[in-house]
């Protein structure tokens, strides 16, 4: 079949106008984020040997706002676009050094690109004036700082809101009790409520406790090499009665023989947790299965559920602790919503991910992703056993 020439000159168009906007969107990237622009001859050997031992992001500029010199690190934190200091908040701090004088400190924001709804950089800026109109500005990144006690004081807040749930149910429900003193059959009906609470305000604890000991940098410790038979069957075997109990049929298979290093109770806890998880959001009479498969790099072990699934949003948020896909369903189950969050930190602290499939209606496919203990062409010491 003959293309009509118009189409192809379209195409050809289209491709240079794409290719135009990317080099240009580059060009303009690499201005922002550029490298050192080029020392001004205009700089004293005093101001230069101040700038060489100063870390972080420099700028040196003249009180009229030209640049004399930035290094890269400045040029990476947005503080230069097009070889001037760049608009809104530090070159509001930039204006009040020239106008009073004096050396001022502050903590701004910058954006990370020119990208809407891009994320920011947190910064402490301090910017002094020097001999012969000049200003010097040093820049501090505070950004992981800042994420760190973001997520220390989500975290807390969280617990709190956790903590509060059953320790709230359980004094309710024990002055209840005492207030049913006299009818057998309400005791009976609100002491078994309290265990329930208890048991969750238990799991609850352990898991926090859990969560925490894995974000230590050390949590991992010195690994061995792990049979994942081992701990698939031993993680099976504990969710068995919580199984049965939901009336859910749990079926395990798959490659057997392998493999990987790591800590044997930390991989049976995470998946032990994708187990509990897939059971917990399954209809009844329904299905999970747990499957293990391998190449020569890694070991996948995959839990596959007939579940409710998980919608497009809450993909991106199913790892974040305490949420939970269906909370009142949750609550029910007893979940605390930090299982995932769990696996997450365990497949990250050996050297692997978790990943998710899923489609609401359809049930999920969780898959937890391991190196292999002895990838191909690599062959095991003498204190290694090979796998069987």
């Amino acid at each position: 079949m003959d293309i009509p020439w118009q189409a192809i000159l379209a195409a050809l168009l289209g491709l240079l106008v794409g290719s135009v906007s990317v080099a240009a969107f580059r060009v303009s990237q690499h201005r922002m984020r550029g490298g050192e622009i080029p020392e001004s001859e205009d700089i004293s050997s005093d101001e230069s040997n101040i700038l060489s031992v100063l870390s972080g992001g420099t700028v040196l500029l003249r009180k009229t706002g030209e640049i004399l010199r930035a290094d890269a690190t400045a040029a990476s934190f947005g503080l230069v676009v097009d070889g001037k200091l760049v608009d809104g908040p530090v070159k509001d701090v930039f204006d009040k050094v020239v106008e009073t004088g004096n050396a001022v400190q502050a903590d701004v924001e910058v954006p990370r690109s020119n990208l809407s709804g891009a994320s920011v950089y947190y910064l402490t800026v301090r910017l002094s004036p020097l001999p012969r109109e000049r200003v010097l500005l040093a820049a501090t990144d505070r950004t992981e700082k800042v994420r760190l006690e973001n997520t220390r004081r989500d975290f807390m807040q969280n617990v709190s809101h956790e903590l509060k749930t059953p320790v709230g149910a359980l004094a309710l429900l024990a002055e209840t009790v005492h207030d049913s003193a006299e009818d057998p059959e309400a005791v009976r009906k609100f002491s078994s409520r309290m265990t329930r609470e208890a048991k969750r305000l238990g799991r609850l604890v352990t898991e926090i406790i859990e969560l925490s000991r894995l974000e230590s940098p050390d949590a991992l410790g010195v690994g061995e090499v792990v049979n994942v038979d081992e701990v698939v069957e031993e993680a099976v075997d504990r969710v068995r009665v919580t199984a049965e109990g939901a009336r859910v049929e749990l079926v395990a298979g798959g490659e057997t023989g392998t493999q990987v290093y790591g800590d044997t109770s930390l991989l049976m806890t995470a998946v032990r947790n994708l187990l509990d998880n897939a059971i917990r959001y399954s209809n009844p009479l329904s299905r999970v299965n747990l499957g293990v498969s391998a190449d020569s790099e890694v070991v996948r072990i995959a839990v596959v559920d007939e579940g409710i699934g998980v919608s497009p949003d809450q993909k991106e948020r199913i790892f974040e602790r305490f949420y939970r896909v269906d909370d009142a369903r949750s609550r029910e189950t007893g979940g605390t919503g930090l299982g995932l969050s769990i696996v997450k930190h365990i497949a990250a602290d050996h050297g692997g991910t978790v990943t998710l499939w899923s489609e609401p209606g359809r049930g999920s496919t969780f898959t937890l992703v391991l190196p292999r203990a002895f990838p191909a062409g690599r062959y095991p010491t003498s204190n290694e056993k090979e796998p069987s």
